[in-house]
């Protein structure tokens, strides 16, 4: 395997990084906020000073950050990846940015003899730890066949989508879907908790039907404790289903579902809930039960 550079070791990234590791990848890894490539480097992963250290010492560059603003950072701010990389390197983005946003990356990108792959993935905190992501995949046949390898060492279901930019569209509709998953699954469970139903006899039963899904199998606990340990950041998918809702405007799509849950997710980001895992929606319809149920019961 050619020599990888790892840039963001978050919640996704560091066990992302990991797993390369373990490939037997010749690894360097650069983090912004210091003190998070400890575990990495006992791993066998060098630590590069900058983003463009890194890139100096690397044939292909994964980046893993939060938004379009970090990423353009990490490729194009001072000591960023194009001040490092030689012509001919690779960069894999791995963050969810607009499908624009990468375009406009791939353009500048190409100037400096620098290729890119959009790679997003999808499969939560469970997934990255375990090697088994989905990877929604754009770029060119040729730039996709190098990344592969990379992306086979941190995934499970890689699928490349098209040109540039298709794979962050992609995400932008595995986001939609979720949400709709997220927020059904989120009714439900109080709908029967209220109706006096064992959560848990309701969840085994749902299993054995239509019903099951990834996050019924998943996240229905956390809806039950009304505890939402961090797998995937409320403030993150909102931020994804803001590019989604952008795509809709763009192509005349309405999203009534996506919509739904953006709104509910503002009013618990206003809450302070941003940085709970995204089950964290059904906190969201308890409040609003515990409201409709204070005004049937009329002033006291």
């Amino acid at each position: 395997m050619e020599r990888i550079g790892f840039v963001g070791l978050g919640t996704m990234g560091a066990s992302m990084a990991a797993n390369l590791a373990r490939a037997g990848a010749p690894l360097g890894v650069w983090n912004r906020t210091p003190g998070r490539a400890a575990a990495l480097i006992k791993l066998g992963a060098r630590e590069a000073a900058s983003p463009a250290q890194l890139a100096a010492d690397s044939d292909v560059v994964v980046v893993c950050v939060s938004d379009t603003p970090d990423v353009q950072a990490v490729l194009f701010g001072p000591a960023g990846v194009v001040e490092g990389a030689a012509a001919g390197s690779l960069v894999i983005d791995c963050s969810t940015i607009s499908p624009d946003a990468t375009r406009e990356c791939g353009r500048a990108l190409v100037e400096h003899g620098i290729g890119l792959v959009d790679a997003p993935v999808s499969g939560g905190s469970e997934g990255a730890r375990l090697g088994t992501l989905t990877i929604f995949v754009g770029g060119s046949d040729a730039d996709v066949a190098r990344a592969r390898p990379v992306l086979e060492a941190v995934g499970k279901t890689i699928t490349h989508l098209g040109p540039l930019g298709n794979g962050q569209a992609a995400k932008a509709v595995n986001q939609v879907v979720i949400s709709g998953a997220y927020l059904g699954l989120a009714e439900g469970m109080v709908l029967g908790m209220r109706a006096g139903l064992d959560p848990h006899r309701l969840v085994e039963a749902l299993t054995g039907g239509s019903a099951q899904s990834w996050v019924l199998a998943n996240r229905s606990g956390r809806m039950i404790d009304d505890d939402y340990p961090l797998g995937f950041r409320l403030a993150l998918h909102r931020k994804d289903l803001g590019i989604a809702l952008e795509m809709a405007a763009a192509t005349g799509v309405m999203l009534p579902a996506a919509m739904l849950a953006a709104a509910l997710e503002d009013r618990l980001l206003a809450e302070g809930h941003g940085d709970e895992d995204m089950s964290v929606l059904a906190r969201a319809i308890r409040e609003l039960s515990e409201s409709a149920a204070d005004g049937r019961r009329g002033p006291v």
